[in-house]
């Protein structure tokens, strides 16, 4: 009887329709995670956009129209040709960073964002290339990055669409261009090579002469020295003889005042009044007036 109720028309059309209704009832709940944006749409018009959380929308009259990924991403376009001021064509490739901003502009400002930003990054990259030289070009880098990126960024503001940076990821001249300054860059090398190993050279020569008039200045310093030493030497022996003869002077004064009696005679007046008068050297004061002295001992 239960198994019969069970396999029954009415049952079985009745689970369907609760199936139904669940699946439906599951249909209508999103979760949006994070760094992502729904765009839902209400009988084709543009309703609302839901943000991270729990959504639940009306069935069969709203639906998710696109889900937008709102983290920076990265896009690495292509090589583009492009013609530089001196008629030179070469092949640059460039990778932009970009981040959308705006999802309900994102979604419905343009219709492939993608070839969008691709086509708009090829025509500004030819203009400002066409305003340089090839030299220019290759060592413009940073200069290059910045007037796309604020071209870029400014094109694609109405398409929700910020652009972060613009880099040249490479930049490939003309095989012939390139054996060219490939030959350039290496006699540039060898030149810059001779210039060192001459400079090396000047600088050894200099530094030996250097050291050898070093050596003279220090000789001849030493010499002046040397010199100045045995003047000072010199200097002070003059002054020592002297303070010695005033002392003689002094003591042959003193004696001459105790016994002057004795010293009347002829040679000791005679060699007394030189010695007085400066008019012996040192060493024949030194002996006179040892015989002075040996004299007055004895008397």
């Amino acid at each position: 009887m239960l198994a019969a109720s069970i396999l029954s028309p009415q049952f079985i059309a009745g689970v369907i329709i609760v199936i139904v209704i669940l699946c439906i009832i599951g249909s209508c709940i999103r979760i949006v995670p994070q760094a992502h944006a729904v765009i839902v749409e209400r009988l084709g018009g543009y309703l609302t956009t839901w943000s991270v959380g729990v959504h639940i929308k009306m069935p069969f009259v709203d639906h998710v129209a696109r889900n937008v990924i709102l983290k920076e991403q990265v896009v690495d376009f292509d090589p583009q040709p492009v013609i530089t001021k001196d008629n030179v064509t070469m092949l640059i490739d460039t990778v932009v960073f970009y981040q959308i901003t705006d999802p309900k502009l994102y979604a419905y400002g343009v219709e492939n964002p993608l070839m969008a930003i691709e086509n708009l990054t090829a025509t500004t990259l030819r203009n400002i290339i066409g305003e340089m030289e090839l030299d220019e070009t290759l060592t413009s880098r940073e200069t290059i990055n910045t007037k796309m990126r604020s071209s870029l960024d400014e094109a694609t503001d109405p398409w929700g669409i910020k652009v972060n940076r613009v880099e040249l990821k490479n930049i490939a001249p003309p095989s012939d261009i390139q054996n060219s300054m490939e030959k350039q860059a290496k006699a540039e090398r060898s030149l810059v090579q001779k210039v060192k190993s001459s400079l090396q050279f000047f600088a050894q020569k200099v530094r030996s002469s250097l050291q050898s008039l070093m050596q003279r200045l220090k000789s001849r310093q030493q010499f002046f020295v040397q010199k100045q030493r045995k003047r000072q030497c010199f200097v002070r022996q003059k002054v020592k003889q002297r303070q010695f003869a005033a002392f003689l002077r002094r003591r042959l004064m003193e004696l001459l005042i105790l016994r002057k009696q004795r010293l009347m005679q002829p040679f000791f007046r005679l060699r007394v009044w030189r010695l007085l008068r400066r008019q012996l050297t040192v060493k024949q004061q030194r002996s006179l007036c040892r015989q002075i002295w040996l004299r007055l001992q004895e008397h």
